[in-house]
């Protein structure tokens, strides 16, 4: 057993070799810590990531496998981390892991058998919730893995390395940043035009048309509603199209959804509690951004949903027919940029107590007028406003 999961490991291994691009999360996965859970949604690059920290390892140090290989049901992750363990590897790194059933208590148990062995997993954004129902918490250390940001994007296909922008630089100096960048790259803006469509998923490095791009996300997205979904919640198969129905209605919509929980429920069929359920476990599969406005009182009814990103906006309206809304496309980039971030009815959004107004080329700042703090994210190249940004430039934030 162990020597096909072998074999199969070397030729991932081979593969990833071939990928120059390393993720800054790397650094983390690459830590003296015992048990790291690398979370996020699938194609975020999570498996390439640990294929990267394996090639360091020879064969018989340290194995590969994924929980939704068929093998692994039939065998179980402790007897054959525990087999490996007896011929003298003592590091396991674990695809997929929420894929096999029961998991969190199998990884609890070879951690606390092993206390030399060294423990790496991979899984649904969701793994956070059971990891705390299975008293994982306190052993492991988790790191999400995100889709790529436009600056990586452009680094990736472009073999460069461009400045990382903190807030505080990206208000204070745009004008002058995003001219020298335009400058020195001259194709950055088509580029964030790109991005948009098919740029925040490594593997658009593979993917040799916008059809293909468009194939492996839809099929990633069946997957999380399909499989990660009903792996990580009580979910009967037959609900499953209440998610379908409910991404649908956003799509359909084609400016950001505006969110009506009572009517809503009625046109899904579900209860609103269920549906509040709904929509957080999307939120958690990086499928949907909900989006609530700032107060003081804690409200857990969304104002509005947006995709976590464009790309997931163009596949899905490709799929469907629908022409996307260049507008709701802007709003969508702009929304996913940051952690925290705010409904607002002055102005678009609400980030750090300024109001952003989101446009082309000819908005202006009639609707932000009465804002003490406002900028406008403009669809453009370069600004010379300074209170003017260029929207790509959102995209090198970290």
């Amino acid at each position: 057993m162990i020597e096909q999961l072998q074999e199969k490991q070397r030729r991932l291994v081979a593969l990833a070799k071939n990928i120059a691009y390393t993720r800054e999360e790397f650094a983390f996965i690459n830590s003296d810590e015992r048990l790291i859970a690398l979370i996020g949604a699938r194609g975020v690059g999570k498996t390439t990531l640990l294929l990267q920290y394996l090639s360091q390892y020879a064969l018989d140090e340290a194995l590969y496998f994924s929980a939704d290989d068929i093998s692994i049901a039939a065998c179980g992750i402790i007897e054959i981390a525990g087999e490996f363990y007896k011929l003298g590897g003592r590091v396991v790194v674990i695809d997929e892991v929420h894929m096999f059933k029961e998991w969190a208590a199998h990884i609890k148990n070879l951690y606390d058998l092993y206390p030399d062995l060294t423990l790496r997993i991979s899984g649904s954004s969701m793994l956070n919730i059971l990891m705390q129902s299975h008293d994982l918490s306190r052993r492991v250390v988790t790191k999400e893995l995100h889709t790529l940001k436009f600056k990586e994007y452009f680094e990736i296909k472009h073999n460069v390395n461009l400045p990382a922008l903190s807030y505080e630089e990206l208000l204070s100096h745009h004008n002058n940043i995003s001219f020298e960048l335009t400058q020195k790259y001259p194709n950055l803006f088509r580029e964030f035009k790109n991005y948009l469509k098919n740029g925040a998923y490594p593997f658009f490095m593979a993917s040799k048309s916008d059809e293909s791009f468009d194939g492996k996300l839809f099929n990633s997205i069946e997957k999380i509603i399909y499989e990660d979904i009903p792996s990580t919640q009580k979910i009967k198969f037959e609900n499953l199209i209440s998610f379908k129905k409910l991404i649908y209605a956003v799509l359909s919509s084609k400016v950001p959804f505006l969110v009506k929980i009572d009517s809503l429920a009625k046109e899904l069929g579900v209860s609103e509690p269920t549906l509040y359920t709904y929509l957080d476990i999307l939120d958690k599969t990086d499928i949907f951004r909900t989006l609530k406005k700032q107060s003081s009182k804690h409200s857990k009814k969304p104002e509005k949903l947006y995709f976590q990103n464009t790309n997931i906006l163009h596949t899905l309206a490709n799929d469907q027919k629908i022409a996307t809304d260049i507008g709701t496309v802007r709003e969508t980039f702009f929304v996913n940029v940051f952690q925290e971030i705010y409904y607002s009815n002055i102005g678009d959004f609400i980030v750090d107590g300024i109001v952003f107004e989101v446009g082309g080329k000819g908005k202006d700042f009639t609707q932000i007028k009465d804002a003490d703090k406002s900028y406008l994210a403009i669809d453009v190249d370069t600004t010379t406003h300074k209170h003017k940004i260029p929207l790509w430039l959102f995209g090198f934030l970290y």
